[in-house]
């Protein structure tokens, strides 16, 4: 069977939501452009709180990144917290450690209160040492997390082997504050609960021209327009038009996914039997988890749609055959890819442009836990006033110079990366 370009988590998740497109003006409280994790996490939270919301979708919910996703629900970002804390100091990035720390808890919470079928697991996270300098990488990690009191552990020798379900790995760093979920049907959940909560959402609705009538802003698409007193941009990697200077805080990167048709032999069952998502000390990383189906699931940076399926079976074979040598030939069964905010210094940025109007982009690819903790933050921030409600303090907007140029320089890294691995040259 070919492999075909289709995301997984969209099959898996038959009842997304379908809203029908803006037409006409409607005034609410707040206007939400994007409904991924950020946009729906701030619409149910502003709804909790009695806010009239609308929410703006280019296409349809879960579209972009969120959708797209690999579904770690990981606490922390990707760089370290101590590296965190030297980027904001120590006051700022403390408060940002607690509260992303705290994120897969949030995402739990709202799971459950909405009683979303996400097909969560609640068993952690792996974070995998490839080399000796990745278990240092890990080891220094353990002692950071576990002075902030994190319930880590570096799993080595046999118990890493069997978390893991490979001997490539020599030592595994446990997260049990994390897990693992379907991102499309996490999204869908969240749209389905802020209709519920009486949110209007639109689809196919993409904002055209954003501009201060009075004291509301006057939020426009094709056929209708969103009078509000308050704004919240939520579009992130995704942001379309000029009608923003979001899209020029930070630079597109993409990662791709390969799933396999389900496996069900004993030798796959070795696999992560925990029900862990992982990840690798890569520089060019890749992610390995499984489905509730049995697939298996590996990702790594890169954009997909650029290469050919037999360049993408042939690295997912590479990888199988390198972390997982006992199973069968797998049947690689479809790809997709999404697209990454990144900045330079691997953190976010937070924007209030003009007051009533927030913006964030530059989750660099921890958006199932960051979109959800922003997104409350924004809504108690608009609903209150008090910037303690924040993670970090809102930035001035300072656009990137030769974002473009960056974004080619990453993907040719990877790339080249990537056929190295599929000609044995690096794995």
């Amino acid at each position: 069977m070919p492999l075909r370009e289709e995301c997984l988590w969209e099959k898996l998740t038959p009842q997304r939501p379908e809203n029908t497109a803006l037409t006409g003006e409607i005034t609410v409280d707040v206007c939400v452009i994007g409904a991924g994790f950020t946009g729906l996490s701030a619409a149910v939270h502003l709804l909790e709180q009695g806010k009239r919301v609308a929410v703006l979708e280019a296409h349809r919910a879960g579209h972009g990144g969120s959708g797209r996703n690999v579904g770690l629900v990981n606490a922390g970002m990707w760089i370290p917290p101590d590296d965190i804390e030297a980027g904001f100091g120590e006051a700022v990035g403390s408060q940002l450690n607690r509260m992303l720390g705290a994120a897969p808890a949030l995402v739990f919470s709202l799971v459950d209160k909405y009683n979303i079928d996400c097909q969560l697991r609640r068993e952690g996270t792996l974070h995998m040492a490839h080399n000796a300098r990745g278990e240092a990488d890990l080891r220094s990690r353990e002692e950071q997390w576990k002075r902030r009191g994190a319930p880590v552990e570096l799993l080595t020798g046999a118990a890493c082997a069997e978390a893991t379900g490979t001997s490539k790995i020599a030592a595994a760093l446990l997260d049990r504050r994390a897990g693992t979920l379907n991102p499309m049907a996490y999204t869908s959940g969240l749209a389905k609960a802020a209709k519920d909560l009486g949110g209007q959402l639109f689809d196919h609705s993409g904002v055209t021209r954003l501009e201060r009538q009075g004291q509301r802003w006057s939020v426009q698409t094709a056929q209708g327009s969103v009078l509000a007193e308050q704004v919240v941009i939520a579009s992130n990697a995704y942001t379309e038009g000029d009608w923003t200077e979001l899209r020029r805080n930070f630079f597109p990167g993409y990662y791709y996914q390969v799933a396999s048709a389900p496996l069900t032999d004993e030798a796959a069952r070795r696999i992560l039997p925990g029900g862990q998502g992982s990840w690798d000390t890569r520089q060019v990383l890749s992610s390995i988890r499984r489905d509730k189906d049995g697939r298996l699931l590996l990702g790594s940076l890169g954009n997909g749609n650029r290469k050919p399926t037999w360049f993408l079976k042939a690295w997912a074979d590479r990888v199988q055959q390198h972390y997982f040598p006992y199973l069968k030939p797998v049947e690689w069964e479809c790809t997709w890819t999404g697209c990454i905010a990144f900045t330079p210094d691997h953190l976010m940025r937070l924007f209030e442009p003009a007051p009533g109007l927030v913006a964030v982009t530059g989750y660099n690819g921890r958006g199932v836990t960051t979109g959800t903790v922003v997104g409350k933050a924004f809504a108690d921030y608009l609903c209150h006033g008090d910037a303690k409600a924040l993670p970090i303090p809102f930035a001035p907007m300072q656009p990137l110079a030769g974002v473009g140029l960056r974004s080619c320089l990453y993907e040719a890294g990877f790339s080249l990366y990537h056929a190295g691995q599929c000609l044995r040259i690096v794995i």
